[in-house]
């Protein structure tokens, strides 16, 4: 071949290469999803004041708040609320029903993340049989994967095993969750054979230890907590070996009583899972992936659920650690920063539920409140029914909220269970606390408010779900009467509105007044990182927060 010969064919080359060589589509680097459990979307504005300018400020000064988000079913409890985030979904298609939720066809209970087919890795027992199996539809992190032909890493770290494993969905590279008998972070044999030499080593660094061998006082002075009820209330609830529920709480004769599980409690619970975050992004290199190429870490920050629960929402301690947990995501995004590139992730912040004041709190005031105690109702429900079917035990739980029929013997014994369904509804509705109840089956028909029945069919599986609902009325939830602390699980605005702030790569600065759903944070990080959303999705893109 001649001078000219080889010119020609080097120059097509060229061209050709050219033509097929194109900019990669523009994609961030990484997607960090930060989940704060059990917090209410007014801690966004109650604390304000008090937060520094790189935490929760930085988000809403820099990002863009969905004021306005709820929750779009019942019941309001941290496994849907992970579940829903992440699918764009809602219980009666991704079947995460509860926490717990009973199998209808066997009656069995069954774990949200129980896995009887794998075993811990890092851990033995049940706290280390875990995985996503039980979860029906993908999630935003499955279609990541999927999209970038597994080439993306997805990583899930929570403390609760149900607040890592369903983010990180059935596709990820791994999840970590805390073991606080040991005071460790361990995974299954679903994600791994054994831990990466990084994690192991984290745990080495008796990071819980440390951070356990101090006091929790308050971060400013005790005086300055004016949102907060006094140090001592009726409405906490106490530590093992603490005479009263009071700062400055000794950490490290605490653990004696309580173990190393006592970290979960406190503050310092958030701050040791953001170090793992940390640790790592730095060990996985996410973020480091080829152009175009976007790695995902779901991170959930479980320590404000567990001292909401123990001391309920007006109590110093959760002022203190909402002032605590600004420094701590100040010093996540400032690492991102750092680490990333300020323009080069996306973030977003959330939560799975809120929480409500406690009912006696809220009496004291002067309040309509009260306590729905399960456990003594189910037992006067099969007290009637024996009486009136001459069979004990035809229902098995209360759970959810729901009635669950005892399934098996309502068919061995041939009993007429469309009788039973309006015996239990005629009854339930006499009893005090109680808004409305339906038969799931009369729900489409029920005089219920349309927002409320919504959330009712919404939160139904049919084979996971009990076959009668009930609802209670505002600022009563299910407990022992006078109990201490706060829980969730309701429709009211308290435990459905939440908090969604994104910021970073991708997203609009502004805020926007309009109602959204939990589902709508999927698909909007669909449509920001030009992929698929999950298969079960039924939320719609936030398109004023995209840029």
């Amino acid at each position: 071949m001649n001078f000219k010969s080889r010119f020609l064919v080097t120059i097509s080359l060229f061209f050709s290469i050219a033509l097929f060589a194109k900019d990669p589509l523009p994609k961030p680097k990484l997607v960090v999803g930060v989940v704060v459990d059990q917090m209410r979307w007014d801690y966004l504005y109650r604390f304000y004041d008090r937060y520094a300018d790189n935490g929760f400020k930085r988000l809403l000064n820099e990002g863009f708040s969905c004021e306005n988000t709820y929750i779009n079913y019942v019941p309001t409890y941290t496994a849907i609320g992970h579940s829903s985030i992440y699918t764009g979904s809602v219980p009666a298609i991704h079947g995460i029903a509860g926490n717990d939720f009973i199998i209808q066809s066997t009656g069995e209970n069954r774990y949200c993340t129980q896995d009887d087919s794998v075993t811990g890795v890092g851990v033995t027992g049940k706290v280390g049989m875990q995985s996503p199996k039980n979860l029906l539809t993908s999630t935003i992190t499955d279609q990541l994967k999927l999209a970038t032909n597994f080439k993306s890493k997805v990583i899930g770290i929570a403390m609760k095993d149900r607040g890592g494993i369903l983010p990180a969905g059935h596709f990820a590279d791994a999840a970590y969750w805390f073991d606080g008998e040991s005071g460790t972070w361990v995974s299954s044999s679903f994600y791994m054979k054994q831990l990466p030499k990084w994690v192991s080593d984290f745990n080495k660094s008796k990071l819980t230890e440390k951070y356990l061998n101090q006091s929790w006082n308050t971060l400013y002075p005790i005086e300055t907590y004016t949102l907060s009820t006094e140090d001592n209330t009726v409405y906490e609830g106490k530590f093992k070996g603490e005479a009263q529920p009071v700062f400055p709480r000794d950490l490290k004769k605490l653990s004696k009583d309580n173990g190393l599980d006592l970290i979960k409690g406190t503050p310092f619970g958030n701050t040791l899972t953001l170090d793992l975050a940390k640790a790592a992004i730095t060990a996985e290199q996410l973020g480091n992936n080829p152009v175009g190429v976007t790695d995902f870490l779901a991170v959930s920050l479980s320590s404000t659920d567990y001292i909401g629960h123990q001391f309920g929402i007006d109590a110093i301690e959760i002022e203190d650690t909402y002032l605590r947990l600004d420094a701590d995501l100040a010093s996540l995004i400032t690492y991102l920063d750092q680490k990333i590139g300020k323009d080069a992730y996306t973030l977003f912040l959330s939560a799975d539920h809120g929480a409500a004041h406690n009912p006696r709190y809220f009496k004291d005031k002067k309040g309509n409140a009260g306590y729905f105690d399960t456990k003594k109702y189910k037992s006067e429900i099969n007290a009637m029914l024996e009486t009136q079917f001459g069979k004990k035990d035809l229902v098995n739980s209360l759970m959810n909220y729901q009635v669950h029929l005892n399934n098996a013997l309502v068919a061995s014994e041939r009993l007429d269970e469309g009788a039973i369904r309006k015996a239990i509804v005629a009854y339930m509705k006499k009893i005090e606390g109680i808004a409305f109840v339906t038969d799931m089956e009369e729900t489409a028909t029920a005089s219920i408010p349309a927002r409320i029945k919504e959330r009712i069919i919404n939160g139904y599986h049919l084979k996971r779900s009990g076959v009668i609902q009930y609802i209670l009325e505002p600022q009563w939830f299910s407990g022992a009467e006078n109990g201490t602390g706060t829980t969730h699980g309701t429709w009211s605005s308290y435990d459905a509105h939440i908090p969604l702030v994104f910021m970073g790569w991708g997203v609009n600065k502004g805020k926007s007044n309009r109602e959204i759903h939990m589902v709508d944070i999927a698909p909007t990080l669909a449509a920001i990182l030009k992929i698929e959303e999950p298969n079960g999705n039924i939320g719609t893109p936030i398109q004023e927060a995209i840029k």
